[in-house]
């Protein structure tokens, strides 16, 4: 997702002075294409820029990048002025900490959490939720736009997290469903296309329809959203459903089953995977 942001800005018009990545040689692959700088270090990222992107996997790299757990090199380092704006899909109050840690600093931090996947980042169409204060956002609003078909400011920290967790939790249910309305129609002996466009026509049409259904029906998992991916943001919006004292049980049948397909080995597999689970002879 990083690497198609920045050849995106790269392509509207913006510098992009300087790269980060915990694998080194994507980072100077990256940078020579874009002329930019491969950095060693978060601190180094963070001094060439007026805006820093991040885009982490989960809720320990976030901490980690912003020197929240002990780290010795962060972005936080002399970053006084600098606004980052983190993509990472965790829960609100590890935005709500990076925020207090920034604002101590002397920088600012806005979540901006994607509703999309790495084709939308490379061509400029990401669906961008984005909370934290309204002139920060303001100051990096063209740049956001550069990167968004659709651009919402959603409210104050965490706001934005809460969201995106909600429309990945509702996504993953729509897969787990789909996954298994096509194995049983499998199962029954009916043809799959004529099933997905009969779905496409009637209530059972949904985005993942769109997204998804080909590639279970030809086993095509190519990853754009990973299934261990959305065991952890099922796992988000259960921890929000527990502290507000509600029981979801679709979430957590889903999650047990995105659970399941990190078991089995499965996944760094697109979260079509799933499929794999339910269709009979597939061997999982």
């Amino acid at each position: 997702m990083g690497a198609n942001m920045a050849r995106r800005l790269k392509d509207q018009g913006y510098e992009i002075a300087g790269l980060y990545d915990v694998r080194p040689e994507a980072a100077r692959e990256l940078a020579a294409e874009l002329g930019a700088q491969a950095c060693d270090t978060l601190a180094e990222t963070a001094r060439l820029g007026d805006v820093i992107i991040t885009v982490v996997t989960d809720e320990p790299a976030m901490r980690g990048i912003f020197g929240l757990t002990g780290e010795s090199d962060h972005l936080l380092k002399d970053a006084a002025g600098r606004v980052f704006v983190n993509c990472a899909t965790v829960a609100p109050q590890v935005h709500l900490d990076v925020e207090k840690a920034a604002q101590a600093a002397g920088a600012f931090a806005l979540e901006a959490c994607m509703a999309s996947s790495i084709t939308q980042a490379r061509q400029g169409t990401l669906y961008l939720m984005v909370a934290g204060d309204e002139a920060v956002f303001q100051k990096v609003e063209p740049l956001l736009r550069a990167m968004s078909s659709s651009l919402r400011l959603v409210g104050r920290t965490g706001e934005a997290a809460k969201v995106k967790a909600l429309v990945n939790m509702v996504m993953n249910i729509n897969t787990a469903g789909l996954a298994e309305g096509l194995a049983l129609g499998d199962a029954l002996g009916l043809d799959l296309t004529m099933l997905r466009e009969v779905f496409s026509q009637t209530g059972a049409n949904s985005r993942v329809l769109e997204t998804d259904g080909e590639d279970m029906q030809n086993r095509d998992h190519s990853c754009f959203f990973s299934g261990a991916h959305a065991a952890k943001d099922s796992g988000i919006a259960l921890s929000l459903a527990l502290e507000e004292g509600l029981k979801l049980p679709l979430a957590a049948a889903t999650k047990k089953q995105y659970d399941r397909m990190v078991e089995a080995g499965l996944g760094e597999l697109d979260k079509s995977g799933i499929a794999e689970l339910t269709f009979k002879g597939r061997g999982v």
